[in-house]
């Protein structure tokens, strides 16, 4: 088999270490098809993003003209997978494609959102059987309706399409009309919902600021949710340039968080607050730590915890007090924030260290996880620290024992080297998890047989 015969099966069979060594060795990136057409229509017709971005890393033109008028880009476009457009659209797409190539891109990715993906299969096919839909995961992590008709297949994703797109070419639509893509999916956390609010955080300056902020008295708390997310964005991708809008949201937080009556955007509004510092921090939290809504009391334990930072006797307090909610999910964040790097001196009180014995031997297996994990932590070699992680060896799930021999490992225990036997096989895990290295570690220390 030639270089190009290996390099068209590896892209139909979507081995992408076998696409990326055939280019390195020489193969031609527009390699047609069975078909005739250029393999990355090929990726782009089966949805594989990781080839096609192998391809256009290795040089295939997606702005190739083919034989019906379109490129491998519009097919993309086509697909209605955001993070397939996104990959296929390459590098500085502003400077790369004049301004007609632009304008046919953004009409077509509108024509899909707008006519709708079943109807404008219906008018391409003129299939008249009822559409086949399913949901999948788009590779960026956001959730995706599918729908195949007449022996095609579309995702329902053209919305993100077209405001990735609008950015890609520096167009910037009124705020209203990119909320109107997001607002219909608020409870399906789809595409459409986080393309827009990741791009109008990106969007900087009063004016936009302005038209944001004034979200928050909108009296349906779908809008107040959908503002919640695009400050998130504005703050976890945010460059160094950018850092001084920082204070100026945290600022808004507080305030915003101090109103709020929604619990579930309430949570929102807390889950990007709480880290930041801001002077009144603690404050907010303990009004929330008893809260009806779990999700709000979840959010106010990171309020009332400052990494690094003494807690003051109403916040541990507080709490001590949720050790006890009847909510795993409050219980699960409470064992994080009984962690040493929520203690300046990372000294293991008496009370925390109760607190965590308590909920190592929770009903849930998240907390745990979580009280495990910062139970092990500590340098306390106490007997009932020590007796609470060999209990844990006894655990069906696997990621406990090994936070438990990993525990007993850092603190020279004599049954170490069971611990790590009752684990079983550590290559189930990372190889990045640094606590597959505590037996060797261990016997390392103790001058045993080295692995």
């Amino acid at each position: 088999m030639d270089l190009a015969d290996r390099l068209a099966s590896a892209v139909i069979a979507g081995d992408t270490d076998t696409v990326r060594a055939c280019l390195e060795q020489g193969a031609a990136p527009d390699t047609l098809d069975p078909d005739g057409l250029p393999l990355l229509c090929t990726a782009v017709a089966r949805f594989d993003h990781l080839t096609a971005e192998v391809l256009v890393d290795g040089g295939a033109d997606q702005d190739r003209e083919l034989a019906d008028g379109s490129t491998p880009l519009l097919r993309a476009v086509d697909t209605g997978s955001p993070a397939l457009v996104s990959t296929v659209l390459g590098k500085e797409p502003r400077l790369r494609l004049p301004e007609a190539s632009q304008r046919e891109l953004l009409d077509l990715a509108r024509h899909w959102y707008e006519t709708g993906v079943v109807e404008e299969l219906r008018r391409r096919t003129g299939a008249a059987e009822p559409a086949v839909k399913r949901q999948v995961d788009d590779p960026d992590g956001d959730t995706i309706d599918e729908f195949s008709l007449g022996g095609h297949t579309v995702r329902n994703g053209h919305g993100a399409v077209l405001t990735h797109l609008e950015w890609a070419f520096g167009v910037f639509p009124s705020l209203d009309e990119v909320m109107a893509r997001a607002v219909p999916h608020s409870q399906d956390g789809d595409s459409d919902w986080f393309a827009a609010a990741y791009h109008l955080g990106q969007r900087r300056g009063p004016r936009i600021w302005s038209e944001l902020t004034s979200l928050r008295q909108h009296p349906d708390p779908v809008y107040r949710r959908f503002l919640a997310q695009v400050i998130w964005y504005r703050n976890f991708c945010v460059s160094v340039d950018r850092a001084p809008d920082v204070a100026q949201d945290v600022d808004f937080l507080a305030s915003w968080a101090q109103e709020e009556s929604d619990g579930q955007v309430l949570a929102a509004v807390l889950d990007i607050y709480a880290g930041h510092g801001h002077p009144e921090q603690e404050a907010i939290g303990l009004r929330y730590t008893g809260h009806p809504d779990p999700s709000v009391r979840s959010e106010a334990v990171f309020c009332v915890s400052r990494e690094r930072a003494a807690r003051s006797d109403a916040a541990t307090s507080a709490l001590l007090g949720l050790v006890h909610d009847p909510e795993s999910q409050v219980r699960a964040c409470v064992a994080q924030t009984l962690a040493p790097r929520f203690t300046p001196d990372n000294r293991l009180e008496p009370v925390v260290r109760d607190a965590l014995l308590l909920l190592v031997r929770d009903g849930t297996l998240l907390v745990r996880r979580h009280a495990a994990e910062s139970l092990s932590g500590y340098d306390d070699r106490s007997v009932p620290v020590l007796d609470a992680f060999l209990a844990l060896l006894d655990e069906e799930d696997k990621d406990l024992r090994l936070e438990a021999a990993w525990a007993l490992a850092r603190r020279d225990h004599p049954r170490t080297e069971e611990a790590y036997e009752r684990v079983g096989p550590l290559d189930a895990f990372s190889e990045h998890d640094h606590r597959t290295s505590g037996l060797w570690h261990y016997r390392a220390r103790n001058r045993s047989d080295q692995v």
